[in-house]
């Protein structure tokens, strides 16, 4: 899937300080939502495209390392992405 450059600025803009803010915690987990949601949808007609179900569980792991990350350090603002975002809450 490739990514328009406005489409990137747009999401880092919206969840993180600045449209070239792209290394905040906030717009990575964003980022990583909408490829998510994607690969998922690719998914659902392709069940048996292995590369991509790998992909899209390595693009899990990273975004619940990232809210991971996010919770140990300051849990409002990893309150606010997950509001933001409408993810389920993952740490317990």
């Amino acid at each position: 899937m490739y990514l328009s450059t406005e489409y990137k600025a747009n999401i880092f803009a919206k969840h993180g300080k600045s449209a070239a803010d792209t290394g905040s915690a906030e717009g990575q987990v964003a980022l990583f939502t909408s490829r998510i949601a994607h690969l998922t949808g690719h998914l659902k007609k392709n069940k048996k495209d292995f590369s991509t179900q790998l992909a899209l569980q390595k693009l899990v792991g990273k975004r619940r390392a990232i809210l991971a990350y996010l919770y140990k350090k300051d849990i409002n603002r990893y309150r606010a992405i997950i509001k933001a975002l409408e993810l389920r809450d993952i740490i317990k």
